[in-house]
């Protein structure tokens, strides 16, 4: 850090910590390098709450007041490995920081009861200990950063996640935050931002890529009597939690994100429109901004500079076209959320009519990132055309689920089976969903294609917004494309007739080659593969002749699928069955006679009278009566139902 910033560190200390005091020493406090009592750091972000992290809150405050013991509790955010919530770290002081996985309430007395005599409980896992400054190392214990989950990672966006205390400004202050913010204001002009942002070649991470200081300058160099920049957080892709993380566990480096964009391209009004389902992060970032605003970051002539700013927060109602920038803009003005023609493009004329910038929160968040390292050490992260990190959220059929922050670069392989640890229970790996509803499915053979925006491309997949939903061989890939359709069609807000008839139509034939034959015959074949032909023509034409880049790429899904996975659909057409038996309507339920006691059990469970046979004989299914609802597999003790 150079001297001029560490001058503006101290003097944003001195606003909230007071003028007296001895910043080097008061600065190992505040990051929690020197403690003078113990700490313990819960995770309570919206996963570690969802696994039962605020029973064990409860459960740690109960034990210090039983035990009269005086400690810090901090409420953190999720570090990403949220498979292994609730997450528990306990610092005492002298000694580096313990991290354990799985701590629910009823551990949390023989956990603080084991640390507290300096010894390491066996009864609960141990994740990690962190480096601390010059604490004493706990011995037999991992570094956090030596993990198979973390080591790959490079950490720029999520650096602070689940380490810091969210809500405090001192905290982030003392770390280096917003000093670069001030000491931009008053050593370079808009227009040399926008170069640094350019130089450091990021691109947007919310959808195609788009370099961020190209698009700063289209707003820029627009006369105008107002600018605005809009933090688009209205996440709406299936799987995809990676802005509300970075909201909850690290609020204040998406505000100095936003002031530094806004400085740049000379907006002095910005809003942070994400959906109203995301209560703790807006609670999280409206104390980061009274904050902000009381220590005088935000508001009229910040810091005598001459510079205003100020941000709003917006709640949107969750609908997934609003992630669309136009459509966004709509809502923020308090219309229905519609996509608008283009041109003229919002960097021109947006909200109110007024040039706007619209970026998602992870690209914000890499901002104060890029000028605490440097234009150049920053685009030496990645590769040459993609810049930096990702943030992804993986779920689906992984050991390790949660959030990662990866080089560009890093394959999807290293990602599933080094840092995810792989596909559990022994089952094969068979696709990987990239990019959310508008990205696409990409197979074993791929999986070494590096993660950059125009390599996911070439093999019918997108960066999107980082969503990586992991499927394994008991998936059926009709059937995702089935639910992303149904998705995409539910969310279509019907402005344009591809878009809102288009991904009907193309739902309806999925539907109908998952169901089960009404009359069986050739013919009935033959319609249903002529749907699947007709599949591909409208995915072409919706793709061609949509309004807004959410329906050019609502057939993304369908057509991977079809590209990838042929033979699953040709088994669904002339075959009648689901290799996976995911298709409820295409199962196939046969007795076996060697097994069947004649319980009748199963007879008597079945809503159709498809089932017959006599008592303590063998039963039989009418296959013609039989509707393939599961009944009888699941009341069967002798294991004689077959599913085929």
């Amino acid at each position: 850090m150079n001297h001029v910033t560490i001058e503006k560190q101290e003097l944003l200390l001195k606003k909230v910590i007071g003028n007296d005091q001895d910043f080097e020493t008061s600065k190992l406090f505040i990051r929690r390098e020197k403690l003078k009592k113990p700490a313990i750091f819960m995770g309570a972000g919206t996963c570690g709450l969802g696994a039962g992290a605020g029973k064990t809150l409860k459960a740690v405050k109960e034990y210090l007041e039983k035990n009269k013991l005086a400690a810090d509790v901090i409420e953190v955010g999720c570090i990403g490995l949220c498979s292994a919530e609730p997450l528990m770290d306990i610092q005492l002081p002298g000694f580096n920081r313990l991290s354990f996985q799985h701590v629910t309430d009823d551990k949390v007395e023989g956990l603080m009861d084991a640390v507290l005599q300096l010894e390491i409980p066996g009864d609960i896992e141990v994740l990690g200990q962190f480096s601390n400054g010059n604490n004493k190392k706990w011995e037999g214990v991992d570094f956090i950063n030596e993990h198979p989950f973390f080591a790959p990672q490079n950490r720029l966006v999520l650096k602070n996640c689940g380490l810091v205390n969210p809500v405090s400004i001192e905290e982030y202050i003392a770390s280096g935050g917003y000093a670069g913010y001030l000491n931009l204001l008053e050593t370079n002009s808009p227009m040399e931002i926008c170069d640094m942002i350019e130089k450091s070649g990021l691109r947007g991470r919310g959808g195609g890529g788009f370099p961020s200081g190209k698009k700063w300058k289209f707003a820029a160099q627009t006369e105008a009597d107002q600018k605005y920049l809009i933090c688009n957080a209205d996440e709406g892709d299936p799987g995809a939690f990676m802005d509300r993380a970075v909201i909850e566990g690290d609020p204040h480096r998406l505000i100095e994100g936003m002031a530094i964009a806004a400085y740049g391209i000379g907006a002095t009004k910005a809003y942070v429109y994400i959906r109203a389902e995301y209560p703790l992060a807006i609670q999280r970032l409206n104390i980061a901004l009274q904050q902000a605003s009381d220590t005088g970051l935000l508001g009229k002539n910040i810091f005598n500079t001459g510079t205003d700013f100020e941000i709003k927060v917006k709640m949107g109602a969750g609908a997934f076209v609003c992630g669309e920038e136009t459509a966004l803009i709509n809502s923020i003005e308090g219309m229905r959320g519609m996509p608008r023609p283009r041109p003229p493009f919002p960097a021109v004329q947006g909200l109110f009519g007024k040039p706007t910038i619209i970026n998602n929160v992870e690209t914000l968040s890499n901002i104060p990132e890029i000028i605490r390292l440097g234009v150049e050490n920053f685009s030496n992260i990645g590769t040459e055309s993609s810049k930096g990190t990702k943030v992804f959220a993986l779920s689906g059929k992984v050991k390790l689920t949660g959030l990662i922050e990866v080089p560009m670069g890093t394959t999807l392989r290293q990602v599933i089976f080094d840092i995810a640890g792989g596909i559990p229970d022994q089952k094969d790996f068979k696709s990987v969903q990239v990019g959310g509803p508008s990205g696409g499915c990409v197979t074993e053979q791929n999986l070494d294609t590096p993660i950059e925006y125009e390599s996911l491309l070439k093999i019918g997949a997108m960066m999107g917004s980082g969503g990586l939903v992991v499927m394994d061989e008991d998936t059926c890939m009709v059937d995702v494309a089935k639910f992303f359709m149904d998705f995409i069609q539910r969310e279509s807000c019907g402005k344009c007739i591809p878009c809102r008839e288009g991904t009907k139509r193309m739902l309806e034939i999925l539907e109908s080659i998952t169901k089960k034959a009404v009359n069986p015959d050739v013919n009935e074949a033959l319609e249903r593969f002529k749907g699947v032909m007709q599949l591909e023509q409208l995915g072409k034409v919706i793709k061609e002749t949509s309004l807004c880049g959410l329906g050019q790429t609502a057939p993304n899904p369908v057509l991977s699928t079809l590209k990838w996975f042929r033979e699953e659909y040709e088994e669904h057409i002339f075959d009648r069955k689901c290799r996976a038996g995911v298709c409820t309507e295409l199962r196939t339920f046969t007795i076996d006679v060697d097994k069947c006691t004649g319980c009748t059990i199963c007879a008597k469970k079945c809503p159709t009278d498809a089932i017959i046979g006599s008592k303590k004989t063998p039963h039989f299914v009418v296959n013609e009566k039989c509707i393939a609802c599961g009944n009888c597999f699941e009341v069967c003790k002798f294991d004689a139902v077959v599913i085929s």
